[in-house]
């Protein structure tokens, strides 16, 4: 295996990039039954406005209304070997702390993994609740309504959960993370047999997105947030940074007009920082970008009109 892997402990035989399981894996509920009660000003998102999952979590959050229920604090873009850090400007209002890595050893003097964002904290047991963004952003979305602005807005029907969480299966794995076992691949075997199943999953989409303006018709999903946050981030990152140039996304007629037309939805573009974006990847992955150069494009506008909503 390479020794240019970004993160040679996720790496196996091949050079393929295996992704950590999330180790915090506890339950807000509205009934409080798990330990847990969903009640306004408990808990605290650690987030990164670079990261794809921790942006599932921010979207989600605006959604549903719960900026007063549940407060944020965004870290530092640029991440080194000892993670996450926080800005001089936007302090950790909690505990002081300089890197959210001290949040994990209070949580569990023994975590050794990596430190990865979304984290949902719990103030009243000073601990880690969760750190898994796809349950991070199902509680979000129907544990809080009683706290939440929104709260007829269901982003995870039971009819259709079965549904859903199959796609978000297929996309997990070949989008999601297709994108990083392309990027992190240490070997030409474990690039390719990433980045092909990824295009093969994008036309996929690009054939269903013809005939429904969203995944699951003319309501949003979570399945649509946790794939909008990869696209945004797909010409400007993935495409040159990743190696995942087969095609634009802005070669893709109707995905491309779905990426605009989800990033027009009230609210989206306000939680999109494509700075912290660029600069986290370009600059943090010095394996994969040795000089650290962010590059200013691709031009694209994200507000023009997406045409979409006949469909």
């Amino acid at each position: 295996m390479s020794s240019t892997a970004p993160f040679p402990k996720e790496s196996d035989a091949k050079g393929a990039f295996v992704r950590q399981d999330s180790v915090f894996r506890g339950r807000v509920t509205a009934d409080g039954s798990s330990g847990f009660p969903a009640v306004a000003g408990r808990y605290h998102l650690y987030v990164s406005l670079a990261c794809p999952w921790a942006h599932r979590a921010v979207i989600v959050r605006a959604l549903k209304g719960l900026e007063n229920a549940i407060d944020i604090t965004v870290v530092d873009p640029i991440r080194d070997e000892r993670g996450w850090r926080f800005l001089p400007d936007q302090p950790d209002p909690l505990h002081g702390w300089t890197y959210l890595s001290e949040g994990y050893r209070k949580s569990d003097p023994d975590f050794d993994g990596r430190v990865t964002v979304p984290v949902l904290w719990d103030k009243e047991t000073q601990a880690i609740v969760n750190n898994e963004s796809s349950e991070i952003i199902e509680m979000l979305n129907a544990e809080f309504d009683a706290v939440a602005g929104r709260p007829d807005l269901d982003l995870y029907p039971q009819a259709l959960r079965g549904e859903i969480d199959a796609l978000n299966a297929q996309i997990y794995d070949t989008v999601n993370n297709g994108v990083y076992r392309s990027g992190f691949a240490a070997t030409q075997e474990a690039y390719e047999e990433a980045v092909l199943p990824l295009f093969a999953t994008l036309d996929e989409l690009e054939e269903r997105l013809a005939s429904r303006r969203f995944l699951f018709g003319a309501e949003q999903t979570l399945a649509d947030w946790r794939l909008f946050t990869t696209l945004v981030r797909f010409d400007p990152v993935y495409h040159g940074h990743f190696k995942c140039n087969v095609r634009k996304l802005a070669e893709y007629p109707n995905l491309f007009g779905y990426l605009r037309d989800l990033h027009q939805t009230p609210g989206v573009a306000d939680t999109v920082d494509m700075d912290h974006i660029k600069r986290h990847y370009y600059v943090t992955h010095t394996s994969i970008n040795p000089t650290q150069v962010v590059p200013i494009g691709p031009d694209q506008d994200l507000a023009a009109p997406h045409g979409r909503e006949s469909l």
